[in-house]
């Protein structure tokens, strides 16, 4: 089985407004709702709706051979929700197909991964969350934010149950071996990889339209051509990119939609290939080798690695000092600033900031609301400035009133406290009464009885043979010493009365 696998990413960041003419710790609202919106309606209206559409006809077309994947970040769900609702329900008619399969990822479309387990397991879930409420799918594929991937990483993600995981194909990993093959994690074999074909993927995201390029124009007749040079034994094209690439990054005028719709005709007229989705190979494919990767790598700029995000020392500084603050913010339990907490973690704040210049500056300028990375910077740090003193403060007030309330615990425990140890006082301590019983006791025992005062003790009710029966018992019971002293005492008193 030869087959070609679609994937794309959709995800869209909230944009910070200028912090730099506001009074910090007086304005707490971080966002500007007007490019926000500007900018998701003039996407969604250039790509998300058409392409959409676009595709959800491609799949009648051809009764569900066409298949794809798509991963769609907590972030943009939350801004179509806000500003574009229809984009949303178009997506949920993807779904209901069967053809598309959506994959897991972080919530916030965050660094988490590179920095904090705990926070990158959260995200993950709620991202989970997510996805079964808006499509009712259960994702088995992860896909990490810009396919950031490590033996670790990979690792902690087969721990969740995942079947397997989507990650870049990069030349310094694979050597001279194909990404057109399934692999595995190195640390876990359980975990299957899909490997990005960067080299035909980007074909289509970043040359398609570039009339400086050999191979300009991009037909869907031609790329069929490239795919059938592709040694048989290969089993599997993957193609990776941006869900804007169709519309956005490659404008309506370049022909980009026509040759999104000529493909699957091509590919089905004029080659072996089928159409899959990832969770469909994993199970289908058999795993040829492990891919070792100690070191991150991504599918940004030609490094493929992480420095687009934390490539300088100001992108270090702010993602340390942002992720410092996690404890407090979860300690604080103040549903604003986790939220807040989230939005701060999208990728793109820290991808702003790079000071890439060469080859992949006109990627990093792309969508980017700031003239300078240092300028991305000023804003950045003078938000989490002021995010600072408020987790500050709502943790002082939490620990006030934990001190208050754990006062109010403590001294009700005492009060508590202090009834027990009454009620054990009163229950070691015995009454008068019980006092002077056991005080005639034991003068009765250790003291010489008469018989006169033996005949006034004895009840009188008391019948003779109950009274031989309880003498004889006292007897028994008494110790042989006390018996002894008795007789002795009773042979005195004789003794005494004869001399009389």
């Amino acid at each position: 089985m030869r087959t070609i696998c679609l994937y794309f990413q959709v995800h869209q960041p909230f944009r910070f407004r200028r912090y730099r003419f506001f009074d910090i710790g007086n304005d707490h609202y971080y966002y500007d709702d007007y490019l926000n919106e500007s900018i998701l309606r003039k996407v969604a209206d250039k790509s998300y709706l058409p392409t959409n559409k676009l595709m959800l006809e491609l799949i009648k077309k051809y009764k569900g051979k066409f298949k794809f994947s798509l991963s769609i970040s907590g972030i943009a769900v939350e801004q179509f929700k806000l500003y574009a609702p229809e984009v949303l329900e178009s997506f949920r008619e993807l779904a209901d197909t069967g053809c598309v399969e959506f994959l897991s990822e972080t919530y916030a479309h965050s660094l988490a991964s590179m920095k904090n387990e705990e926070e990158f397991l959260r995200q993950i879930e709620l991202h989970r969350d997510l996805i079964r409420k808006e499509f009712g799918q259960e994702p088995v594929i992860f896909r990490n934010t810009e396919l950031i991937y490590s033996d670790e990483i990979g690792q902690t993600v087969s721990r969740l149950g995942y079947k397997g995981m989507l990650t870049e194909g990069a030349k310094h990993v694979l050597g001279w071996k194909s990404p057109n093959y399934l692999y595995c994690n190195a640390l876990n074999p359980k975990l299957k990889l899909l490997l990005k074909n960067f080299k035909l993927s980007d074909d289509i995201a970043f040359r398609f339209s570039n009339k400086g390029w050999v191979e300009y124009p991009l037909t869907a007749e031609k790329f069929v051509s490239w795919l059938n040079q592709i040694p048989a034994n290969e089993d599997t094209v993957n193609l990776f990119m941006d869900y804007e690439t169709f519309g956005e990054h490659q404008w309506k005028e370049t022909g980009i939609f026509e040759f999104l719709k000529a493909f699957p005709e091509q590919v089905f007229k004029h080659s072996k290939f089928t159409f899959n989705t990832p969770s469909e190979l994993v199970s289908r494919l058999q795993v040829i080798a492990a891919a070792n990767v100690p070191y991150p790598i991504s599918w940004a700029d030609e490094e493929r690695d992480l420095t687009a995000w934390l490539g300088n020392e100001m992108q270090h500084e702010a993602f340390n000092k942002l992720y410092s603050l996690q404890d407090k913010v979860y300690q604080s339990d103040e549903k604003s600033l986790i939220q807040d907490f989230m939005y701060l973690q999208v990728s793109d704040h820290f991808y702003y900031m790079s000071t890439k210049f060469f080859s992949d500056g006109a990627v990093h300028s792309y969508f980017n609301p700031y003239n300078t990375p240092y300028e991305a910077f000023i804003n950045f740090m003078n938000i989490l400035s002021d995010f600072e003193i408020r987790v500050n403060a709502a943790v002082s007030v939490r620990v006030d009133d934990d001190l208050v309330r754990l006062s109010k615990i403590i001294q009700e425990k005492d009060k508590e406290i202090q009834k027990y140890q009454e009620r054990l006082e009163r229950m070691k301590a015995p009454s008068k009464t019980d006092l002077r019983k056991v005080i005639s006791k034991e003068t009765e025992i250790l003291s010489p009885v008469t018989e006169k005062d033996a005949a006034k003790k004895s009840p009188a009710k008391k019948s003779p043979a109950k009274k031989a029966s309880s003498s004889k018992k006292e007897s028994e019971d008494k110790p042989s010493s006390l018996k002894k002293t008795s007789a002795e005492s009773r042979k005195k008193t004789k003794t005494t009365t004869r001399k009389k």
